[in-house]
């Protein structure tokens, strides 16, 4: 959802001038932060266990860093009003995970800043510029946010997507994706990435299906083998490890599979 309903504003940014791209980026984080700033905080008697956050939560902020609390921010609210318009059988009161509509707004941001990273590795002049605009790139954006969140003016959640953690994530991006550039593109040692490949090539396909082969192939094990198996092998703090693995591994060889017969999924 968050990546289907920012994918439009997406593409008309991307077919405007290269310039609005930061000037969109600034606008979305800034103009998000401010929505939720403005936002009232919950009071004092504000009843969290009627939207899903036990009275242990861990995560609850105090003070500025409160508007972004789970359950009581802006996000949360809209959804209230906004999925009750629909025919529901009870009212929409939480999103159990503190998952919010509008989170597609700040994912948008991290979306362009994708855009941006396509169109450096694309149009650069030099691999040596490039690696050094991943490198800039990924030390402000640490910089800026991971400052915010250590000063409470923005908490890094990654559920709603505060502006905070577009920003550290989409440095780890740019670190993750510089460092790649430099490894395969740069100094030519690709062989070893053939496993990420496979996916890479088919990421589409990886990702939709990881939400039904997870239990189809689950349910084959336990069929096959017991439902105890996993962890009759390993304990059950390894089972959730071991299965993952299975789970992969059968959707690797299916992605293996449509590699070598070139066929792609692609939008």
């Amino acid at each position: 959802t968050q990546i289907g309903l920012g994918y439009l504003p997406l593409v008309l940014i991307a077919i405007a001038r290269p310039a609005l791209t930061w000037a969109a980026i600034a606008v979305i984080l800034i103009g998000y932060w401010l929505t939720f700033a403005v936002y009232p905080l919950p009071s004092n008697d504000f009843d969290y266990a009627a939207v899903g956050v036990n009275a242990d939560w861990r995560h609850l902020q105090d003070g500025f860093a409160a508007h972004w609390n789970k359950n009581s921010n802006l996000a949360w609210r809209v959804d209230t009003w906004f999925l009750n318009l629909f025919p529901v059988e009870q009212p929409f009161t939480h999103n159990r995970g503190g998952y919010s509509t509008l989170s597609f707004i700040p994912t948008l941001a991290t979306m362009l800043l994708g855009l941006i990273a396509g169109r450096w590795l694309r149009d650069s002049e030099s691999a040596k510029l490039t690696l050094r605009r991943f490198a800039i790139a990924a030390v402000v954006g640490w910089a800026v946010g991971y400052t915010l969140d250590a000063t409470g003016i923005c908490p890094n959640v990654k559920r709603i997507w505060t502006p905070s953690w577009v920003l550290v994530s989409g440095g780890w991006c740019f670190f993750v994706l510089g460092l790649l550039h430099a490894v395969c593109d740069v100094a030519g040692y690709r062989r070893w990435a053939f496993l990420f490949i496979v996916f890479g090539m088919n990421s589409i396909v990886a990702y939709v299906m990881e939400w039904f082969m997870l239990d189809f192939v689950h349910e084959n094990l336990d069929r096959h083998f017991g439902e105890d198996w996993a962890v009759s092998l390993v304990g059950p703090i390894y089972e959730p490890l071991l299965v993952g693995s299975m789970i992969l591994l059968v959707v690797w060889l299916i992605l293996l599979w449509m590699h070598k017969h070139r066929i792609y999924v692609k939008i």
